[in-house]
């Protein structure tokens, strides 16, 4: 891993221009209040990290003010973590939150919901204040999170290169008879050596066959010579992931591999030269598949072919827009960040997937980390 220094955590003037620009949001859409759950989205402006559980505790946005909800036995709990400032506002056990965010509001406000809120948040908001009242805030936060900041890019850079760095480690650890479990335990292991204090956020390690199921498969396997290998890990830094898949062979490959590992880079290449800024999300999955159809694979979702969509939004959740999928008529702009990875799967016998990533600029497309070389070279 090269010695770039940790950047740092997102600031609180940051964050605070984050609301700025949400509350604008707000008064162009005509909404009082946003009410944010244990989601990312609370993390996001806030700064408060909180796992959804069946209490909520969350966040209300008004044009004016920030009102955290806070079960009253969790208030000191919430008092200790980094967040921003605000007025934090308890409910006790017998009392029913959605009362508690009701006695915030004017008779008459309208509050627009984070899309990531559970469906009894929604519930008891309709029973306190009346669904009419209620409307759906995806549009509201994810416009805002769609499009990232320098200091965003900035912390994906580092969590990617750390991960690149995992995968040579994991690269050089794999040999005839090791154990998939052996392998995501030593990635692990490594991701918390070069600082991703918890260490893997998923790792899937296949062998042989396994390769041909998108997200692996259940029960152990061992590595035998000859067998591909695909290994997709990521970790997290500061909130924000990373996300790298290697498929590749330790020996010389056969001419049916070699010839399908170029084709899903082929496939890879197309996306990312699809890539330009106002380009539509959907036309970089059409350039995956226009590959695989040249090469007689596919089409559509046919397999062999690739089964799914050609990439995903990555930022404070490992999955969120921009999705690269067929119809998306989402313009690519700058600060958008993706997967690039037209999976190849042949049933029955393995699959091929490159997955790095892409934020564009201002001036167009760049990689976070650039593609494998060849089947024995999964590194640039």
């Amino acid at each position: 891993m090269s010695a770039t220094a940790r950047p740092s955590p997102i600031s609180e003037t940051e964050r605070r221009q984050r609301l700025a620009t949400l509350r604008a949001s707000m008064d162009a859409g005509n909404v009082e209040a946003v009410l944010l759950g244990s989601t990312e989205s609370l993390r996001y402006f806030t700064g408060l990290v909180w796992h959804q559980s069946e209490r909520l505790v969350g966040a209300l946005i008004t044009r004016s003010d920030l009102f955290y909800i806070v079960p009253g036995f969790e208030r000191s709990r919430v008092d200790s973590l980094p967040k921003l400032a605000g007025t934090i506002v308890t409910w006790e056990e017998d009392e029913n939150s959605a009362e508690t965010v009701a006695g915030l509001l004017s008779p008459k406000d309208r509050v627009a919901l984070d899309d990531a809120l559970p469906l009894f948040v929604y519930h008891a908001l309709a029973a306190s204040i009346g669904a009419e009242r209620l409307s759906d805030g995806a549009r509201l936060i994810r416009d805002i999170r769609l499009r990232k900041s320098a200091a965003e890019i900035g912390i994906i850079q580092y969590a990617m290169n750390l991960t690149l760095e995992v995968h040579r480690r994991a690269h050089g650890f794999i040999r005839p008879g090791v154990l998939a479990s052996d392998v995501v335990r030593y990635i692990d292991e490594q991701h918390r050596s070069l600082g991703a204090e918890a260490g893997s956020s998923f790792c899937i390690v296949s062998f042989g066959e396994a390769t041909s199921l998108p997200h692996g498969a259940d029960g152990e396997q061992t590595y035998a010579p000859g067998d591909v290998i695909l290994v997709d890990t990521g970790c997290r830094i500061d909130g924000y992931h990373s996300d790298l898949t290697r498929t590749y062979v330790l020996d010389e490959p056969d001419a049916d591999f070699a010839r399908a590992w170029a084709i899903e880079r082929e496939a890879q290449q197309a996306v990312f030269d699809a890539a330009t800024l106002g380009a539509a999300c959907a036309s970089l999955d059409d350039a995956a598949r226009a590959v695989m159809v040249r090469h007689g694979l596919g089409p559509d979702y046919a397999l062999p072919g690739l089964p799914h969509r050609a990439g995903h939004g990555l930022g404070l959740e490992i999955h969120e827009e921009p999705y690269i999928v067929r119809g998306n008529q989402t313009a690519l702009a700058s600060g958008m960040c993706f997967s690039n990875e037209p999976m190849i799967v042949f049933p029955g016998r393995y699959g091929i997937r490159l997955e790095d990533h892409i934020f564009m600029t201002e001036t167009g497309a760049q990689w976070f980390t650039l593609p494998g070389k060849s089947p024995t070279e999964p590194f640039a």
